[in-house]
């Protein structure tokens, strides 16, 4: 286990208005309203970008529910090698390893973008799940979701090229193909984290983000916009 990166607290804690999530407003049959509401158990933190959440080794110990902003997901191995498994936005949970009894954060959570998250103890995140039904079939809902994007991403590793990842990458950050409206413009993501959830080279990512620029698939004003075209990629044989 590499050694721990310093786990800074979040800039600030306060209570929920009550107002949905932005994930919750654009479309109600995703929404978890039920967490909207803030307590002992659950609190509202912020997150400057680039700030650690939580970092690998941590004990685990609760849920957290983006409400705004990005957070990527990463691991360390031994000698030092860092990858991005995941890069996540609002009306994403993370660190729900904690309700199947991981002991620890098998990896670290960084903001990409100024971030508030809905932070919620293990206890309260199962009197939830066992006394509010909708929200618990919801949230199996979301968990089998997220398994099969797993699944898919392992193919993708395999099968395809990767200009091909590297689409498929950027229309997922997109929420290109899911029940809520698309994100056009994406958070900052470097081409380093580009290439490490991709699997190559940060050259071969400048190269083909050049190319899908040249093409329209994607433009570069006040941040980075993808077409739905860039779709021609991916279904490309």
């Amino acid at each position: 286990m590499p050694n721990k990166a310093h786990h800074r607290p979040p800039t600030s804690a306060k209570k929920s208005s009550g107002k949905r999530s932005s994930a919750n407003r654009s479309n109600g049959k995703q929404a978890f309203s039920v967490l909207d509401s803030s307590g002992a158990a659950r609190k509202v933190a912020e997150f400057q970008r680039k700030q650690t959440i939580f970092s690998q080794g941590d004990v685990c110990k609760d849920v957290l529910y983006i409400q705004k902003g990005g957070v990527q997901l990463s691991v360390v191995n031994e000698s030092g090698k860092e990858a991005v498994v995941a890069v996540l936005g609002p009306g994403d949970f993370f660190g729900e390893g904690c309700l199947a009894g991981q002991p620890i954060r098998i990896g670290t959570a960084t903001a990409i973008a100024p971030t508030t998250a809905l932070v919620i103890e293990k206890k309260e995140m199962i009197r939830v799940l066992h006394h509010e039904h909708e929200f618990s079939d919801r949230f199996i809902t979301y968990m089998l979701s997220r398994n099969i994007r797993i699944e898919e991403d392992l193919v993708d590793q395999l099968f395809n090229s990767s200009e091909k990842r590297l689409a498929r990458t950027l229309l997922l950050l997109a929420r290109y193909g899911t029940e809520d409206k698309p994100q056009r413009v994406l958070p900052k993501v470097s081409q380093e984290t580009l290439a490490e959830m991709v699997g190559t080279t940060r050259s071969r990512v400048n190269f083909f983000m050049n190319k899908f620029r040249k093409l329209g698939f994607v433009k570069y004003n006040g941040g980075l916009q993808i077409n739905t075209s860039l779709l021609s990629v991916v279904l490309h044989d």
